[in-house]
């Protein structure tokens, strides 16, 4: 083994360099050696000789007791899952053990990871043959595609000449999404359905509206075996379902980068996702066809359909949005207005003052689409070049607008205390009222 130790000094010099460069105890170390070494030349005392000895003893000692202390050691990691959301912890779960017969001093643990607010690092010491736990938990602040691992365990040596990390684990990935808010109090006004009778397509929902029976068949649920009609036909027979007359819901949210203010938390960017979450969170409950459309960084356009899966994935696209766009709400509105007619409610949520989007929200509620508008007001996220909010053209539209401000309450904002002007028709009113 010193035989190794010295062929590989001499093969890589330069390699001991930059180690030495980067390790300020070892650079010492040599520095003394040479210095020690020089003297012994020079004078032929016996006590640099010694020094040279001693020195030159310990560099290989320390090189050699780093290694062992890496040896031998067996690390377990489990991680809780890889899909959280904002207020949730993520929770890592190390199980060390030493299958040394000496103990193992000193090993430097650490869980590195992109999340903000990590500081998972401790100092474990390993008795023989002992096994330790380590447990951290980190609550989620914030959305976004985080990494966590591999697992980095380092050791040295007393003096600090040398260390060496492995790495345990692998590299893992972490979807954060945006925590919803309850919304009791949001309304927005339903699309203009022809007449006032059911959608003839089927569906296998369970809706109100039950269109007849059919027989059983192996999968059905229990709830909806029609107990008349299998008394009198003699065979077992279900209900089937209907839609409902309910408007697509689609949620736009302004993604364009010079229409933002704010930073962090406290940015347009944040909120429009936090109440964008919100909405769809709403709207999933009750049984809706939702959809999402926003083009920050990269476009995203999800027809409306019903479902958990629908509303995972608006939460998936949600959790990764920036707002880095370079499409105006006016050009966005008129590229995807086809897909914003009638049976269709758009509620659009936009920091923008610029009147040319709320001139193409006209043309698409001439086309038949109802519409509501939540407004970020910018200046109160501290953006001061910001002109005067469109609520009353808004109001003179008829259309319901919500204005939310920096550092409010989003679920108390998003109903009558934060809708500006007299925005609502006549038949409109009694179900706010009713809401309230």
């Amino acid at each position: 083994m010193p035989g190794r130790l010295i062929s590989w000094v001499l093969r890589r010099p330069i390699a001991l360099l930059d180690l030495a460069v980067r390790n300020y105890n070892l650079l010492c170390v040599l520095v003394a050696f040479t210095a020690v070494c020089v003297l012994a030349g020079v004078t032929g005392h016996w006590i640099f000789y010694r020094g040279a000895y001693i020195i030159g003893g310990l560099i290989p000692l320390c090189f050699f007791w780093s290694r062992f202390m890496a040896r031998g050691l067996n690390v377990e990691v489990e991680r809780t899952t890889d899909r959280l959301q904002v207020g949730q912890e993520a929770e890592t779960r190390l199980r060390l053990k030493s299958s040394s017969m000496l103990t193992k001093l000193w090993l430097e643990v650490e869980d590195p990871t992109t999340m903000p607010g990590h500081q998972a690092k401790t100092v474990i010491t390993l008795g023989s043959k002992a096994s330790r736990n380590w447990r951290v938990a980190t609550r989620c602040r914030r959305r976004g595609v985080y990494t966590a691992g591999p697992v980095h365990i380092t050791t040295g040596d007393p003096f600090g000449l040398f260390r060496m990390t492995r790495l345990y684990g692998d590299r893992q990935r972490m979807l954060v999404l945006p925590q919803p808010e309850e919304l009791p109090y949001f309304w927005a006004p339903g699309a203009q359905l022809p007449g006032e009778g059911v959608v003839h397509k089927r569906t296998h929902y369970v809706t109100p509206n039950a269109s007849g029976v059919r027989e059983y068949h192996p999968g059905d649920s229990y709830n909806r075996i029609h107990w008349k009609s299998t008394a009198r036909l003699g065979r077992l027979m279900v209900k089937t379902f209907e839609m409902d007359p309910t408007s697509n819901i689609w949620i736009i949210a302004d993604m364009f980068g010079m229409a933002q203010a704010g930073q962090d938390d406290e940015s347009t960017e944040e909120y429009a996702v936090r109440i964008a979450a919100s909405i769809a969170y709403k709207f999933a409950g009750s049984n809706r066809m939702i959809g999402l459309l926003m083009e920050g960084s990269e476009k995203v356009v999800m027809d409306p359909t019903r479902g958990s899966q629908q509303y995972g994935r608006i939460l998936e696209s949600l959790a990764v949005a920036e707002a880095a766009g370079l499409t105006p709400l006016a050009e966005l509105l008129q590229e995807e207005g086809r897909r914003l007619g009638r049976h269709t409610t758009a509620i659009i949520i936009t920091p923008s003052v610029d009147q040319q989007w709320v001139n193409a929200l006209g043309l698409l509620l001439q086309q038949g689409c109802r519409a509501a508008v939540v407004m970020l007001d910018a200046e109160s996220f501290g953006r001061k070049d910001v002109g005067t909010m469109p609520t009353d053209t808004l109001a003179a539209m008829n259309v319901v607008t919500y204005v939310v401000r920096g550092q409010s309450d989003i679920s108390l904002m998003l109903g009558p205390a934060g809708i500006v002007g007299d925005s609502m028709t006549a038949p409109e009113r009694p179900k706010m009222a009713a809401v309230r």
